[in-house]
Parts: C-alpha cells; sequence; structure tokens
C-alpha cells in the first residue's frame, strides 16, 4: 500500500536521496525543494527555466539542470546559482534528467523535438557529458528519449532509460568518462521507462507513466517485481534510513496541465532491496 510523504505538486521528477532527504524538482513551481522522512518539505531553489534532474559535485554543490535555456546551474554554498555548462550546442529541446558520477561529470538528456505538439514524433537525442570544469561534450548520439539515468557503484557501467525505445540501454564508462560498447540491458516493453534507480543487488527500478507502474528488471529484462500506483508514475529513488524505502514521483497529468491540476504527489513504500548512488 503507498503512502503519501508530499503532495500539492505540480510535476515532481528527478528524486534523490542525500543527506537524510528527499530532493526533487517540481517542474512548474519553478522550484527544487527537500523534504525529510516526517514531510517537511524545505525550499532548496529556485529555476524560473522549469528546474529537473539533480546530482551534486564532489565538494557538495548541488548541480540542476534547467530545462527551457537548456543550461546545467550549481548551486554556490551562499545558495547563489550560476551556470555551470551551457548544453545549447548538443540538446536539440528542454533539457531533462542527469546522473552525476562520484568524479563530478553530468550526463544530461533532453528531449531531442517538441513532443507535446499533436502527430509530433520523437526525434533521437544526444546525451550530453559535462565535464567537472563545464565543458561539454556528446557522450553518445541517437537515443530514444534519453531519459533516468544511473551509474554502476564501480562507476564502469551507465544505464539510461531510452523511453519511447522501450528499453534500459547500457554503456561502459571509461576513466575519463567516455562511454562505448553500447548494448540493450533490458528491453522494457510494453513498459516505457522513465525515471530509474538502482539497487544494490543490480536490479533497476523504472517509473511508468504509461501503464501506471513502478517495474524492477533485471539484466536480460526479467521483471521481479510490480508496484500498481493508480496514475501515472514518472520517476523514483531508494532512499530512507537504510535506503529500502522505494519514492515514486506521481502526477495525474503530464506537460502545461500539470501546472493547473496541482495533483503531484510523492509516494513511499518498503521494499526489499536497498538503494546504491550518491548517498
Amino acid at each position: 500500500m503507498l503512502k503519501t510523504l508530499v503532495e500539492g505538486l505540480s510535476f515532481s521528477e528527478a528524486p534523490r536521496w542525500h543527506e537524510g532527504h528527499l530532493y526533487y524538482s517540481d517542474f512548474y513551481r519553478f522550484k527544487v525543494e527537500r523534504v525529510n522522512l516526517q514531510g517537511v518539505v524545505e525550499v532548496v531553489a529556485e529555476v524560473p527555466t522549469q528546474p529537473s534532474g539533480l546530482g551534486w559535485l564532489p565538494d557538495g554543490r548541488l548541480l540542476i539542470v534547467s530545462m527551457l535555456d537548456r543550461k546545467l546551474l550549481r548551486q554556490e554554498k551562499d545558495g547563489e546559482l550560476v551556470e555551470h555548462a551551457d548544453l545549447s550546442g548538443i540538446a536539440t529541446f528542454h533539457c531533462n534528467d542527469m546522473v552525476v558520477d562520484q568524479q563530478g561529470r553530468a550526463y544530461v538528456g533532453n528531449f531531442g523535438s517538441d513532443i507535446e505538439q499533436p502527430g509530433a514524433k520523437p526525434s533521437p537525442a544526444s546525451l550530453a557529458l559535462v565535464h567537472p570544469d563545464g565543458t561539454v561534450e556528446s557522450a553518445a548520439e541517437n537515443i530514444l528519449f534519453p531519459n533516468g539515468a544511473v551509474i554502476s557503484a564501480d562507476g564502469k557501467l551507465l544505464i539510461i532509460a531510452e523511453t519511447f525505445g522501450l528499453r534500459l540501454t547500457a554503456f561502459d564508462v571509461a576513466a575519463d568518462g567516455t562511454l562505448s560498447n553500447r548494448r540493450v540491458w533490458a528491453d522494457t516493453a510494453p513498459h516505457y521507462p522513465d525515471g530509474i534507480c538502482q539497487d544494490d543487488e543490480g536490479g533497476v527500478w523504472i517509473a511508468d507513466p504509461v501503464n501506471n507502474c513502478v517495474v524492477r528488471f533485471v539484466e536480460g529484462g526479467d521483471i521481479t517485481d510490480k508496484i500498481d500506483t493508480g496514475c501515472p508514475s514518472y520517476a523514483c529513488m531508494l532512499g530512507g534510513d537504510d535506503r529500502q524505502r522505494l519514492f515514486i514521483c506521481t502526477a495525474k497529468a503530464s506537460g502545461t496541465a500539470a501546472a493547473e491540476s496541482r495533483s503531484g504527489k510523492i509516494e513511499y513504500i518498503d521494499v526489499a532491496y536497498r538503494g546504491v548512488g550518491q548517498p
């Protein structure tokens, strides 16, 4: 049975467990917030150009994807937001989710094209690699809506959700952050993978907004667990004191309709697996 941690959101995305709090972006309230296990919410940053993916540099500074102007922002120790990188040379439409590795390298996806237009078909997109100094290069191309991503605990494997490809795609990560050996880690059809997270047994949990559920896949495509959410689920993250609490971002509407409905929630359920990744 799902329980509610936060409600009244517009559209929450990019949940990250960090230092005893769940951080998340709320698109149409233009805020990054964090909430503790008691449900106490604090505003972390305000991003008028719509925040999405979150992650941290090794020195603890927060990175925030700024969707509409295709930038990666950095929050300084005093709270000021500054430009960390300009992604417009790679992103062909709004920027989206992100994963940051232990060296501070960020891998940032984008929509590829305006998928909200009537009759629009998804266009392949490139995944941006942002180095700690802010330099940008393309890490991989021809990805069908690069969305949630995870990096293995040893830093040698990146798995990314190709939402419109209905698959999880894996890459080997070299010492310099470049990607190689692209392959299908799991065919997720009929499930559409949006935000994802990984557990300590190597399973990947995907939020599926089309089929209103969260599903756990293992390499090869077998499903081991499925949680029905009753409405679209867009992202998930393992956290809590023992990292066994699965937080799920849900909303009855997406796109601009979500700004008015305020149906967004963060719900949770305890599971038998522990989270990995940035603490």
